[in-house]
């Protein structure tokens, strides 16, 4: 049975502008090209786009990535006027068959409007997909997440394995690769096979096994929940909720 699977990055209000946003944007771009061949070229929706490509191409430079989150801008409903405490909003696909999609929520500083994120979906199905989902490969992706990003956690997990280990709405989620930055605390001792790495000065990359991990597989799932205890215990999975609104 298949699973959807995800590679997302979160992290709380950051006041960014769309050139700081763009920034990020750019270096993640040229990261993840160097990851699978088929992350070379992106594009976007929008009428005129020529009939034999999936989209408009983008280019991964600032220039275009800051109007493109300018456009993306929150408006309310009445009025059209920008939301500037919620940020940005964009995504991008790369294929007309076999499309990763990525989308981003970026230079967001309200409480209330949900978290930053990066999120990348592989295709539902295909040999792209078969290609993408190995743990070395999701390794580069995540290191590109956080190297750009700088989130406060990212996880390569399908939403069936999210929904049997989660649990409680405000946590850092734990997947078959988790990445965790140094301001959430420091990583203990995990058992084998988890295999942890440095990203840089930024955090930690944890790989909890070389297979890939399946929410159909019971051991998979009896291990993601123990490394979640595990990290919970040492004060790495609780996050606060944010406040009432108003408050």
């Amino acid at each position: 049975m298949r699973e959807d699977y995800y590679v997302g990055a979160y992290w709380g209000p950051r006041k960014e502008t769309a050139l700081e946003c763009a920034q990020r944007a750019e270096l993640f771009f040229h990261m993840l090209a160097r990851c699978d061949p088929t992350f070379a070229q992106w594009y976007r929706g929008g009428r005129g786009a020529p009939r034999e490509l999936p989209g408009h191409p983008v280019r991964p430079v600032v220039q275009e990535w800051e109007q493109l989150f300018l456009h993306g801008r929150n408006r309310t409903d009445a009025g059209k006027k920008v939301i500037e405490d919620l940020g940005f909003r964009e995504y991008v696909w790369n294929a007309k068959k076999e499309r990763t999609r990525i989308g981003f929520h970026c230079g967001a500083y309200s409480p209330w409007g949900g978290p930053n994120s990066c999120l990348l979906e592989p295709p539902p199905e295909g040999p792209v997909r078969e290609r993408l989902l190995c743990a070395p490969l999701l390794a580069e992706i995540l290191t590109s997440m956080a190297t750009a990003w700088d989130p406060d956690f990212a996880m390569a997990t399908s939403g069936e394995m999210l929904d049997l280990v989660e649990k409680r709405k405000w946590e850092v989620r734990v997947g078959w690769l988790t990445y965790l930055s140094r301001r959430l605390g420091t990583v203990p001792p995990l058992p084998a096979p988890v295999r942890i790495e440095p990203v840089g000065k930024l955090g930690w990359l944890l790989t909890l096994s070389p297979e890939r991990m399946t929410a159909h597989n019971p051991e998979h799932v009896a291990f993601t929940a123990h490394v979640r205890e595990w990290l919970d215990r040492a004060g790495l999975i609780e996050r606060p909720e944010p406040p009432p609104p108003g408050e």
